[in-house]
């Protein structure tokens, strides 16, 4: 209640005149009482700061964004971006943020905050724009590490570096105190657009006038690795060593591209000072085994991890790294005992499906399905996870007799598992056996109606289905979903998708944006690019199409509304 009390008192000491001053009667000028601190502004502020403290953070947001552009204070915005950060809610958060920005136009968090927005829908160039608008105010905008993660992402970099090229141009450009970061930035598109002559001219100058900086040639050494010129990375990575002693970047350059030479002594003494800075840091150590691995050094990657296999706690990542240098090796029974050793967390199931391919790709089907049900009875609480994998493997040989028959047997012992139920219903729908996908789906909402899950496969099925007299049921398993995960992008779309079948595409659209804006998929953009369409916003709809053909290379269903609507085409 502090935070609130202060935002209180900020609210009730706002200027309501420009050309006030610190003398002024607040009260002189006033406006009339609907906009001020009223009771009803009072219960707004007070119904957000509870909302947040019961965590209904839609409606704290909201409160505080009505209050923010009512008394036009921008920390009741900052306070509303806070709640919306912890909705899962991505067009709420960028409605806060933009409000944010609208009252506070030169503070630096929200154009940040706009920028990440951006990157996460993919919009590159919007994320660029926002970076410049930082840039413009002497900030340090890292439009380097946005051309790096642009190029990352797949996108395509041929509009980046036009707008950063005449961002370059502008008068006075130069003296901007990070200019360097832009022309880092634009260097990197070069070359990533075949402009390696341009993109070395910019570091060549930069060179000459920046040599102190370890930016300069840590992009140098990048450019050069991802070239296939390894003694030009080499060289870039000692002159950056040169500039910032000890820096583990460029330890780890020099590392890569001694590899990349074949001097793997000499990439272990740089590996070995790095450790050596990083006493005890465990993860390194496994990071740069794996680095060995992919170049094929396996006898240097083993010496990395054996201190960590007999260390008094032993990372799982260790033993699953082991493995996979055993198996390379051809010894299929020692990477059998190390996989097995692999505790739960993030590398233990690709540990077993590591574990059983290989088994299966050595002609031991039944010494995989043997190990799989060992591993079962070993780790009770991973059960419908293994059970899944080992389906998962059948199907993959063109056994799914063999699979069903696991499947149904588990689901006899356990039949109110909703992992393995879900798991036999989704089978049944990719079989096009709807009856029996509704079946299991309806146990797991009979046993578990607060699965949400569930609740929305099955209600999105019906009403892609288009089942005319099931719309409505379809709806309302929808919303029960939503009611239950409000912020989860898979379920706005069902909602959307199950208004357009229902004949309103006007009540669809916002919640089709608000789930590409959160998961950003093939699927949601052909349901928005459909309803953009059905509102005759043929260019927006056109738009949609455009950037999924360049965003995926996989789009089953962009193809197919093509095919039914070839005027879609960009």
């Amino acid at each position: 209640m502090l935070g609130l009390a202060a935002l209180l008192s900020g609210c009730q000491g706002l200027a309501t005149s420009p050309f006030a001053t610190a003398t002024d009667d607040p009260l002189a000028t006033a406006p009339p009482i609907e906009r001020g601190l009223d009771a009803e502004g009072l219960a707004t502020l007070l119904t957000a700061e509870f909302a947040g403290q019961r965590g209904d953070y839609r409606r704290a947001t909201l409160g505080y964004l009505a209050m923010a552009e009512r008394y036009q204070a921008a920390p009741l915005a900052e306070r509303g971006t806070l709640a919306a950060r912890f909705s899962n809610d991505i067009l709420l958060l960028d409605q806060a943020v933009s409000t944010w920005h609208a009252l506070a136009p030169d503070a630096e968090a929200p154009l940040r905050l706009l920028s990440g927005l951006a990157l996460q829908r993919g919009d590159w160039t919007t994320a660029l724009e926002w970076r410049l608008a930082l840039a413009q105010q002497g900030q340090h905008a890292e439009l380097a590490l946005l051309a790096e993660l642009a190029l990352e992402a797949g996108t395509d970099p041929l509009p980046l570096r036009e707008r950063l090229r005449a961002y370059l141009e502008r008068p006075g450009a130069a003296a901007h105190p990070h200019h360097h970061d832009a022309v880092l930035a634009t260097a990197i598109l070069e070359a990533a657009t075949g402009q390696s002559l341009q993109a070395e001219r910019r570091l060549d100058q930069l060179a000459r006038d920046h040599a102190e900086l370890p930016a300069l040639w840590l992009t140098r050494a990048q450019l050069a690795l991802e070239a296939d010129n390894p003694r030009q990375a080499r060289e870039a990575a000692s002159r950056g060593l040169a500039v910032s002693p000890g820096d583990p970047r460029f330890l780890l350059l020099l590392a890569q591209a001694e590899l990349m030479l074949g001097n793997v002594d000499a990439a272990e003494r740089h590996t070995s000072t790095l450790l050596d800075e990083h006493i005890g840091n465990q993860e390194l150590r496994i990071s740069l085994a794996g680095l060995y691995l992919e170049d094929g050094y396996l006898d240097a990657a083993r010496r990395l991890l054996l201190p960590l296999v007999s260390s008094d706690e032993p990372p799982p990542a260790a033993f699953y790294l082991m493995g996979i240098i055993a198996e390379e090796e051809d010894e299929v029974d020692n990477a059998l005992l190390y996989y097995r050793q692999v505790a739960p967390g993030s590398d233990f199931l690709r540990a077993r499906l590591r574990a059983a391919r290989m088994l299966i790709e050595d002609d031991r089907l039944l010494d995989a399905r043997a190990f799989l049900r060992i591993e079962r009875l070993r780790h009770e609480a991973r059960f419908s996870e293994l059970v899944a994998l080992e389906v998962e493997l059948l199907g993959e040989a063109g056994l799914e007799a063999e699979a069903d028959a696991l499947l149904n047997r588990e689901l006899s012992r356990t039949p109110n598992d909703e992992t393995l139920l879900y798991l036999r219903g989704m089978r049944s729908w990719e079989r096009g056996d709807i009856e029996a996908m509704e079946r299991d789906l309806g146990r797991i909402i009979e046993a578990n109606p607060y699965n949400a899950t569930a609740l929305n496969a099955l209600g999105y099925t019906l009403a892609d289905l288009n089942v005319e007299d099931r719309l409505e049921e379809a709806r309302e398993l929808i919303e029960r979903a939503h009611e239950l995960e409000p912020g989860n992008p898979a379920i706005m779309d069902s909602l959307g998708w199950v208004y357009y079948r229902l004949g309103d595409p006007e009540r669809a659209l916002p919640w089709l944006e608000r789930a590409y804006a959160g998961m950003p998929d093939q699927e949601i953009a052909a349901h928005l690019a459909e309803v953009l369409w059905a509102l005759e916003r043929h260019d927006d709809a056109r738009k949609v199409v455009e950037q999924a053909l360049q965003r995926f290379d996989e789009r089953p269903l962009i193809d197919e509304l093509l095919e039914r609507i070839p005027e879609l085409a960009p």
